[in-house]
């Protein structure tokens, strides 16, 4: 969705007037152009698929109820990026997170893990919902870098205001002043949060490798020989994929594999259970990923959850896992025929 002009400052535009007398249509047609961003701007927050879409229907309901508050000082988009901010807030302050899982794949038992996870509420986000959003110039991230697994679990470490700084500042651009006023603070207080957030950023998101271009040759060839390794439980063609330094995440369980070796051996684990899986492609994250099912006596394959893959010039350095939860937003069937 590419961003357009705000309705609103269109003085033929009469859909300001029809929505504050309470046509809901009207409403829904000036809310419309933004509704997907603010939906990625709450999932960047919020770390969840799930509580993202509930983040941005409370905004939306909010709106609706207060827009006779709307002062029309600020552009449109600007005021539901405050309400929609301020909801995400309450809802990092006041939500108890998710618990993590705990492992639940009967008589496969997975190796020791290299480290527990905290953030094992991350859910993936569908490309489908994405939207190409203009940033203003003082962004510092493009989309694919902001859209990242590895951004957005950084991000859920930090403290709740932290995120929404950084996020409005250097993800979406907003001024500096004008995110003081959507956080109802002051400008010193909006850099230092800024700048306290970007320090932390930089202790706990690693350095990222450079990725293949979406759909480039280079990335389409990554893809098919993981596919061709992963159908076939080739373990070898697995690790040869891996990255040295490559890590393995599977929320809501919150076991993590960090090293060629440690995510070698969960693999072979995985394998030698004697499964087979078919992978069906989709994406995630503006990066691939992929339903998985593990292939059954009869024909079908019974849904195993969701693979997405962060891939480097010379391999994949991540692979997350998630449960079968997360596939009926990718538009994935619980059962397929394999026939």
């Amino acid at each position: 969705m590419k961003l357009t002009s705000d309705p609103t400052n269109d003085p033929t535009n009469d859909l300001l007037p029809r929505a504050r007398g309470g046509d809901g249509d009207a409403f829904r047609d000036l809310t419309e152009p933004h509704r997907r961003e603010l939906q990625v701007h709450c999932y960047r927050m919020l770390g969840s698929f799930q509580d993202a879409e509930d983040a941005l229907q409370d905004t939306l309901l909010s709106a609706w109820q207060g827009l006779s508050a709307y002062e029309e000082r600020a552009s449109l988009r600007t005021w539901l990026y405050r309400i929609a901010t301020n909801r995400c807030l309450n809802a990092r302050r006041a939500a108890d997170r998710r618990p993590a899982a705990p492992w639940s794949f009967g008589e496969y038992q997975p190796p020791e893990p290299t480290r527990i996870g905290e953030v094992v509420w991350l859910e993936p986000y569908p490309d489908t919902y994405l939207g190409a959003v203009v940033p203003g110039p003082d962004a510092r991230y493009e989309q694919s870098e902001s859209m990242s697994l590895a951004f957005v679990t950084a991000l859920q470490t930090l403290p709740p205001r932290q995120v929404a700084v950084l996020i409005l500042r250097d993800v979406l651009g907003f001024p500096a002043a004008e995110v003081a006023g959507m956080l109802d603070a002051t400008l010193e207080s909006v850099n230092s949060a800024l700048k306290r957030a970007r320090a932390g950023l930089a202790r706990r998101e690693p350095a990222g490798e450079p990725e293949p271009a979406p759909g480039s040759p280079e990335e389409s060839a990554l893809v098919a020989r993981f596919v061709a390794a992963y159908e076939a439980a080739d373990l070898d063609a697995v690790i040869a994929l891996l990255t040295d330094d490559a890590f393995m995440s599977m929320p809501p369980i919150p076991l993590e594999y960090v090293g060629r070796a440690p995510v070698a051996r969960f693999c072979a684990s995985l394998f030698s259970s004697g499964r087979r899986f078919r992978l069906v492609p989709t994406r995630a994250n503006l990066r691939p990923a992929f339903g998985t099912y593990v292939v059954g006596p009869d024909g079908s394959g019974q849904a195993a959850g969701l693979i997405t893959l962060t891939l480097a010039t010379d391999g994949i350095s991540a692979l997350t896992r998630f449960d079968t939860g997360v596939l009926a937003s990718f538009g994935l069937p619980r059962t397929i025929d394999l026939d």
